[in-house]
């Protein structure tokens, strides 16, 4: 079986960080390795994350990906997940995304939706029935694969490795999760697995701002990446790449041609 770290990268989220961490000691497979990335907090977030049996490491450059990323290059793990702060995740989840993972070497990124939680009915509404959605049906077609939701994602250690050197960890002005799937490479097969769900609260989507904010972190992270990141530029990489990688053999094989478009095309 394989190892299972989280990295949860927090800013002043004392409170939230609490109940992720108690959901993740309550899950029925023990997670091995715990990080908490204080991103500048002033309150008591490194002290939860200490009490809630976490390690705790500081990075002051502000922006989620280079919080997340001093997580990534401190596990030593097979496997590493990423949740937020105000991620719940279910009792289940850790046994769960080991064992699809271990049972499907070909899958390098396994993620899921969230289930929105918060004092608003109609923010919980528009995160479940509108901005998940929108994430997985818009933007999936616009990479030729599922996207990453950065809230609830495992991937393997050795698809960081591959990444780690691309992302753009230094600009909190882009959306962490979109730049790491636009940095994958052609190989790697992102699994979205609707039924592999975290709670997730709905803060962001209780004001016009805060919704604001991640549509301009989405539109700056494709323009930082354009044109490669183009629909029709990204298809022909993905074309390219698949008439490389299948041999004539394959090709004329029936089992194979069922298996392989998947996993070549995804991303």
């Amino acid at each position: 079986m394989s190892s299972l770290a989280v990295v949860i990268p927090a800013l002043n989220d004392a409170e939230m960080l609490q109940h992720a961490l108690e959901a993740l000691a309550a899950q029925t497979r023990p997670v091995d390795d715990i990080v908490v990335v204080d991103n500048g907090s002033t309150d008591a977030t490194a002290e939860v994350a200490r009490r809630g049996g976490a390690r705790v490491l500081f990075q002051p450059q502000r922006g989620i990906m280079s919080a997340s990323a001093t997580g990534y290059d401190a596990v030593h793990t097979d496997l590493i997940a990423r949740i937020d702060a105000d991620s719940r995740p279910p009792a289940d989840w850790a046994a769960r995304v080991v064992a699809e993972l271990d049972a499907s070497p070909a899958v390098g990124v396994l993620t899921g939706p969230g289930s929105f939680y918060g004092p608003h009915r109609w923010a919980n509404w528009l995160g479940e029935h509108l901005y998940i959605p929108a994430y997985f049906h818009i933007v999936g077609p616009w990479l030729g694969g599922p996207p990453i939701f950065g809230s609830n994602f495992v991937m393997r250690a050795s698809v960081w490795n591959e990444v780690r050197g691309l992302v753009h960890r230094d600009d909190p002005r882009l959306h962490d999760d979109l730049d790491l799937a636009l940095h994958l490479p052609l190989d790697v097969v992102v699994r979205y697995d609707e039924t592999l769900r975290v709670g997730v609260s709905a803060r962001p989507l209780e004001s016009w701002g805060g919704l604001g904010r991640r549509l301009g972190w989405a539109y700056r992270t494709f323009a930082a990446h354009w044109p490669e990141a183009s629909p029709w530029a990204r298809r022909a990489a993905r074309r390219n790449w698949v008439s490389r990688a299948v041999t004539p053999a394959e090709a004329t094989d029936p089992d194979t041609a069922a298996q392989r478009p998947d996993e070549l095309s995804a991303r």
